[in-house]
């Protein structure tokens, strides 16, 4: 079976991230018949979640694997549940309508250069995707680090406590050594 790869950002971020050049790079140089997709996700919720799944509809026949990042690990859990595969999430955000409250108002984004402003209705359209219940808790693999400064890691750890989770000491939000999990990532995602 073909099998794809799907790496989301963050919020604030986009595919030329460390994070998401390291997996290229990785994934170039050990698995280059794995088809990568790698997008610039947009700021706002709705358009961000109908823009990722008509990315993936296309691949729903083939293995999928997802990475996601921050906000990208919030839109792979909500993709997984119409999209099943499997996901590895790297800190994500576990309820970003409540984090991203603070962020209301005009935000210029560093990669893109693009203005865009956030609204109060965003927030609403980030809880409207909050996954309620895992369909496949056990195809989740939730790597934390306990000194993230921009999420609390433990509420990863109650959200994802049915899926195997790794809470690793230290660490920030970038999560410190991410390259060095990359093979076992890809055992998790594709049995290699």
């Amino acid at each position: 079976m073909q099998q794809v790869l799907i790496y989301l950002h963050g919020f604030l971020s986009s595919p030329q991230s460390v994070k998401c050049q390291a997996t290229l790079d990785y994934m170039a140089k050990h698995h280059p018949d794995i088809t990568i997709v790698a997008p610039q996700v947009p700021y706002y919720p709705n358009e961000a979640i109908e823009t990722l799944r008509e990315l993936v509809a296309p691949h729903k026949d083939k293995q999928i694997g997802y990475i996601g990042s921050s906000m990208g690990g919030f839109m792979s859990t909500q993709l997984m549940q119409q999209f099943p595969g499997k996901a590895v999430l790297i800190n994500p955000a576990v309820t970003p309508h409540i984090l991203l409250s603070d962020y209301l108002g005009e935000h210029v984004h560093p990669h893109t250069n693009e203005s865009f402003t956030l609204v109060e209705a965003h927030m609403q359209q980030l809880a409207s995707l909050v996954v309620a219940e895992l369909a496949q808790p056990e195809n989740f693999w939730v790597l934390l680090q306990e000194e993230d400064e921009t999420l609390d890691y433990r509420e990863a750890v109650e959200k994802y406590q049915n899926s195997r989770v790794t809470v690793e000491a230290g660490g920030d939000h970038s999560f410190q050594g991410y390259e060095n999990h990359l093979p076992n990532i890809m055992q998790f995602l594709f049995e290699r």
